[in-house]
């Protein structure tokens, strides 16, 4: 007992420094974390004591795009630093010199690797390098062009037959964003592997479209994870029977390693075949070395991620502002009905030059891009000290962030009516297609690795507005809550439920 009343004093001594210690480091850090210093000259969104803008970001994770948007709205400047509790310094920017500016870091090597591998997204140096080089070659050439086409309307057509009209034949309501991805995946895998995956032709998802699915889905929560190989042990032992990210890698790779096998007797046969798969076999890598299958299946897998994602993300979205402005989708059809005609709708190289044409229709899909970027936002990291065009001083090891959501969203960028939805914004007192630079227009980011797909991938979704808003008159069902699901890309996040009629 004695003991016990003689430790009290000391406790209590202990105790009573560590709460002033405290007191005075928050105190000291009343608006950022815990050992963040004061980053003089670059705005700062207010955070707590010690733990910064931690406590923000976790309430706000599933609106992440929005916060932002609030954060530079409220605090009225193009560039703002957040601190937050065990993540690095990170400075923002919706400044378009700033975007442009700014360059690839290696931080998306590590936790895109899995998936993505050494594809063009993740590569670097010489290796990306080479596979710009090559994958150029390929973009450009005309037959693979008119083949894009071919293979998007053969998707259409059954897509037309095997669910729209049965839509509209019994009056069903039809969760548009889901038949988007599954037209897309059908779509990007037959250009991409040659093979016929027949997703829209499936009640529910195919084994490798859902684990493509869940793949991807991890890959997000790795980007935003700096623990994420410890979390996800952690998983393993809490839920063993929950498929992991091995799992669902070993269903994509299988697919990608038999398709790959069979493609390698066939062209030993002398059989030619156009996919992207085959055309990449008959090239080389950084090496000079014929590719093995791991390099091909990195390859192609990144070009399906950047096409099918993105491309249908792109037409619901288009769609769900299409059915919300009906003057502009009155406006973009009569433009539609003017220029495409049956005989044009089957003729891929006529297709391409008269929707080339078609400037309303450039404007309406600029604009939804600019409302909904397939990737709403960057993250690069600084490998070295750097200046920025509107004078912020960025240091070796801050990251960097963009969020084209925002940006396209905020009035010191686009006008006070920067949150509405006006294709006109588009269109010159000339009648041509307005072009804004690429740091306030970063759909298909900017520099060196601007899109390569970006005039190939706006055609074909040319191409899919145009049959369908021909063909059908789609209607939103109502009470529905349509929002965005945070994650690498802009998918809606509860879908997009439609009724369908056919339009005489």
């Amino acid at each position: 007992m004695a003991t016990t009343q003689q430790r009290n004093p000391i406790t209590r001594y202990v105790g009573g420094a560590a709460l002033a210690g405290v007191t005075l480091l928050a105190a000291y850090y009343h608006d950022r974390a815990i050992f963040d210093e004061n980053r003089e000259g670059i705005k700062t969104q207010p955070g707590w004591p010690l733990v910064g803008n931690l406590p923000i970001i976790l309430q706000y994770k599933d609106q992440i795009h929005d916060f932002l948007l609030e954060g530079f709205t409220a605090l009225g400047d193009l560039t703002l630093t957040l601190s937050i509790l065990g993540i690095p310094r990170h400075i923002a920017t919706l400044d378009p010199r700033n975007v442009e500016h700014v360059l690839k870091g290696p931080e998306f090597h590590g936790a895109m690797n899995s998936l993505f591998g050494d594809g063009i997204f993740n590569a670097n140096g010489e290796e990306w390098k080479y596979q710009r080089k090559t994958a150029s070659h390929i973009f450009n050439i005309k037959n693979f062009r008119d083949q894009f086409t071919d293979v998007f309307v053969q998707e259409i057509e059954f897509m037309s037959e095997n669910i729209w009209n049965k839509a509209a034949a019994n009056n069903k309501a039809v969760d548009f964003h889901e038949i988007m991805f599954k037209f897309t995946l059908d779509s990007f895998i037959l250009l991409g592997f040659g093979v016929h995956l027949n997703a829209l032709g499936t009640e529910g998802k195919v084994p490798f479209a859902a684990a493509f699915d869940e793949a991807q889905k991890n890959t997000f929560y790795r980007f935003v994870n700096p623990i994420w190989n410890v979390t996800e042990r952690i998983q393993r032992l809490v839920m063993p029977w929950k498929a992991s990210m091995k799992d669902h890698l070993a269903v994509v790779d299988s697919f990608a390693r038999e398709v790959t096998d069979q493609r390698r007797e066939e062209m030993a046969r002398g059989e030619e075949k156009k996919d992207l798969l085959s055309r990449f076999m008959n090239a080389r890598n950084a090496n000079g070395e014929p590719l093995n299958n791991e390099e091909l299946r990195d390859i192609v897998l990144n070009f399906v991620i950047a096409g099918r994602d993105t491309t249908a993300q792109a037409l619901s979205w288009t769609f769900y502002l299409l059915l919300t402005h009906p003057r502009v989708e009155q406006k973009l059809l009569r433009e539609i009905n003017e220029h495409i005609t049956e005989e044009v709708m089957h003729d891929s190289p006529a297709l391409y030059e008269v929707i080339k044409g078609m400037k309303y229709a450039h404007a309406v899909l600029y604009e939804v891009l600019r409302l909904y970027p397939s990737v709403p936002l960057n993250q690069k990291y600084a490998l070295d000290d750097d200046v920025w065009p509107d004078g912020t001083h960025i240091r070796k090891g801050d990251y960097i962030l963009w969020c084209p959501y925002a940006q396209g969203r905020l009035e010191k960028v686009w006008g006070v009516d920067a949150k509405q939805f006006v294709p006109e914004r588009w269109i010159t007192p000339e009648g041509e297609l307005r072009r804004e630079s690429q740091g306030m227009w970063p759909a298909f980011h900017a520099g060196p690795r601007v899109c390569l797909g970006q005039h190939l991938a706006t055609l074909e979704a040319l191409v899919a507005i145009t049959f369908l808003l021909k063909r059908y008159k789609f209607t939103l069902v109502p009470g529905q809550d349509i929002t965005y699901q945070v994650s690498l890309t802009l998918p809606m996040k509860n879908g997009m439920k439609v009724t369908v009629e056919k339009r005489a």
